[in-house]
């Protein structure tokens, strides 16, 4: 296994931040690419990150912190500065940052978030690599050919009997890969068919239905009447961005009921 830190003179860089900065790096590559694509200008792109960039981390983690408050509640300290970041909150607080911008400068909100989407997914599955080199974001426990290696330190309480787990990182990573291109697809063939807003809710409706059957193979998650917390807030996600464009379909078409 990588090592999850390298060291440069008396500095300690780690690889997790090293990933979600390419991921950074890659979602504001190809936003401007497809801001250009719609004859938008592409300077809000840098200057929306300034403001998108800061809310959305605090959004991940705000939820990581919620999310593990049996730890937290007793290690106060760690709360800022600890590791740890939940992309459900990293893409809410992402969305705050876009509307507060775009209704700042009097920019189609739902245009803009069309055209972030792809970077969004995109970013997504390249900061999960990180998890890799952390040995966290692992399943149960599996014997099929591409199961991933968890050192003895990093295995959760329970399975420390068990050296392969379903690599959760590696199916989402895949996914998410698979997403960007069909957002880019649909955005470029679907172009002339599609409402503002349209591919942001695709992402949304794609990115839902593969936590939602993920979350099934994660070990001790934080879970709400018995049912995981992402999977709550995935099919919640899910139903209404379907009843959203559906209705915004119904709207456009002018049909009386």
């Amino acid at each position: 296994m990588i090592e999850a830190t390298f060291q440069i003179g008396s500095i300690s860089i780690g690889l997790y931040g090293i990933m979600i900065a390419l991921g950074v790096i890659a979602a504001i590559t190809l936003s401007v690419i497809e801001a250009k694509r719609r004859r938008q200008a592409t300077e809000h792109i840098l200057n929306m990150a300034l403001l998108v960039l800061p809310l959305g981390i605090i959004g991940a983690r705000l939820y990581h912190v919620i999310d593990e408050w049996s730890f937290y509640s007793q290690n106060p300290a760690l709360i800022i500065g600890g590791r740890g970041l939940g992309i459900f909150g990293a893409i809410i607080g992402g969305a705050v940052g876009l509307f507060v911008y775009t209704k700042w400068k009097r920019l189609s909100t739902l245009k803009w978030m069309d055209i972030v989407a792809p970077g969004l997914i995109l970013a997504q599955a390249i900061g999960r690599w990180g998890n890799f080199f952390n040995q966290e974001l692992y399943g149960y426990p599996t014997d099929l050919p591409w199961a991933i290696y968890i050192d003895p330190a990093h295995r959760l309480a329970g399975y420390e009997a068990f050296s392969h787990f379903h690599p959760l990182f590696l199916y989402e990573s895949v996914w998410n890969v698979l997403g960007c291109i069909l957002l880019l697809v649909v955005g470029r063939k679907l172009k002339n068919h599609l409402l503002n807003g349209d591919i942001f809710f695709l992402y949304v409706i794609y990115y839902s239905v593969e936590r939602f059957f993920l979350e099934g193979l994660k070990i001790d998650v934080w879970s709400v009447s018995g049912i995981p917390t992402a999977r709550w807030i995935s099919g919640i996600a899910l139903v209404v961005s379907i009843a959203v464009m559906a209705y915004r379909r119904y709207l456009a078409s002018g049909k009386p009921l």
